[in-house]
Parts: structure tokens; sequence; C-alpha cells
């Protein structure tokens, strides 16, 4: 800035009476709020509209979760009603179909489709319902279709039961996993029966075993796991074949060939013990002597 003498300055100046001076006018309460709020905007402008934007966010937010629960009981309304229109017009499932079930029961299928009295064709999920009937367990893949106006069909494949296994009094059918597929009704008396704790997981290595003999397998009841290490084999008669916890194959060779050269099941006895490799050990049956009788 240029600097100016003294002298310089006061050559134009005269004499006035600060009397006659303007008075500034009286500023209104209301001039001098904005006057402040200008000067703040103008000072801090930025973090006053971020304020105003974090605010109205959270009022908005505030206001959406508080129509929410009204909002979805008004949709829930509309689609109750929805569905009882299109009932009463005549799109209500009526006719359900099932088919390919064996182990799986009708009712248990009907209760997975979730079918009620006013449920509409139109508004039946088909997705839903077929995820629902796939989690039971004998089921292995289902179809579900509906066709207008009124009918749904279901058409369900079981997993293969393999085997019939009774632990704690109730006998199961297991697939060829050993997982459970359903309760045996009596439907499957024609597949082999183990028994035992861990009997389901190994049933199907020695049922394929067995395949291989089956000059063994007339009049066996039952395969039974002892310890959920090795098997018996029982029979009608009340015999009781004990197996090698290894070399299982092995050892129902060499009782076929026994059973082959001297019929070996068909003899007097209660037990043939082929737990050892290079053994064959036989207990008879033990009869009471009618003269001590």
């Amino acid at each position: 800035m240029q600097q100016v003498k003294s002298e310089a300055f006061f050559a134009g100046a005269r004499p006035v009476d600060p009397r006659t001076l303007p008075v500034p006018a009286r500023r209104s309460p209301l001039q001098r709020v904005n006057n402040r709020f200008n000067r703040a905007f103008v000072l801090h402008g930025a973090a006053i509209r971020r304020s105003f934007l974090v605010a109205g966010l959270l009022a908005g937010a505030t206001a959406v979760y508080a129509a929410h629960e009204p909002i979805g009981t008004g949709i829930g309304a509309l689609s109750t009603l929805a569905q009882g229109g299109f009932a009463e017009a005549g799109l209500s499932v009526g006719e359900i179909s099932i088919s390919g079930q064996t182990l799986t029961s009708e009712q248990a299928i009907f209760d997975a489709l979730g079918i009620q009295p006013d449920t509409s064709t139109l508004a039946f999920d088909v997705e839903a319902a077929r995820e629902r009937i796939s989690e039971l367990p004998a089921i292995d893949t289902v179809t579900v279709r509906k066709t207008y106006p009124a009918d749904v069909s279901v058409a369900v494949t079981e997993h293969v039961p393999v085997a019939r296994w009774r632990v704690d009094g109730i006998t199961f059918v297991i697939d060829s996993t050993g997982a459970q597929i359903g309760e045996d009704s009596g439907a499957y008396g024609d597949l082999p029966l183990v028994i035992g704790d861990g009997a389901a997981d190994d049933a199907l290595v020695m049922i394929r075993a067995l395949g291989h003999v089956p000059q063994l397998q007339d009049g066996l009841v039952a395969l039974s796991r002892i310890a959920d290490r090795r098997w018996d084999m029982i029979y009608e008669t009340g015999l009781r074949i004990q197996l090698p916890e290894q070399g299982v194959a092995q050892a129902l060779v060499k009782l076929a060939a026994y059973q082959s050269e001297y019929q070996l099941l068909q003899r007097d006895l209660d037990v043939i013990d082929l737990r050892v490799d290079s053994v064959v050990a036989v207990r008879p049956t033990k009869r009471e002597d009618p003269k001590k009788s």
C-alpha cells in the first residue's frame, strides 16, 4: 500500500461538526439474527451443510423404520385378500397328485407342499414347495408342477434302499451310504438285515462280499456288527459264523469251499469260528441227555 504523508492527507480536509454527521439506522432483532447467520454461514458454511445432510439422513431413516411395520402389515393384508379373491374366482388348488413315493408317506409330502384350503394356484410357490419336499429323508429328486386352473402334481424318486438296519428295537431302511431313508413297515423283507451299532455304515461292503458267495445266503437271517469291528452271520437254525476283522472276503471264500465239500452249514453246530486265518473252529450244538432229564 502506498504511504501518504500526513500533510498531504490533511491538505483537503475541513473541519466538521460531529453533531451534523448521519446516524446509522437502528437494526431490528430479525436483521441482527439474519446478519449473524450470514456471517456464520460465510465462516462455517461447509460444516453447516454437512450437519444439515446428516440430520436429513437420520430423519429419513427414522421415517422409513416407522413406516416399515404398517407397510408390511398392509402388504400382508393385500396378499391375503388377493389369495381369497383368486380362490373365490375358481383358482384355488383343487386336485393334488403325488407319484413315485414308497418310503415317504403321502401325508408327509402334502404337509411339505404347504397348501391350505384358500391357497390359489397363482400364488402357490412351486420352487419353495420343491425345496421343502427334497428335504424329506427318502427323497432323491422331486418335480412339482402346477396346471391351471387348479391342479398341482408332484413326482418323486427315492433313494435306493440296500438293507434294513435294526437298532434299539427299531428297524430302518438304509441306502448305500448307510443313511436312514425311512422305517421298515414290512415292505422290504427281502433286503438283508444288519443289526447293531455301526452296522449301517459298513453294511454295503459286507453285502457286496456276500454277493460273491450265494451258497452262503440260504437261511441267512441277519448280519450282526460286533463292537463296530467285525461281523457275525446269523442263520435261522441258530448257527452263528464269526468272521475276522480283516480278510472277510477270503474267509467267506474258504467257508463256501467247506460248504460245497462238507455241507458245513447243515451240520449240528452252534458256532463256526473263522476269526483266525489258518483255523476253522466249530462248536457243536449242546443237547441235553434225555436219560438225565
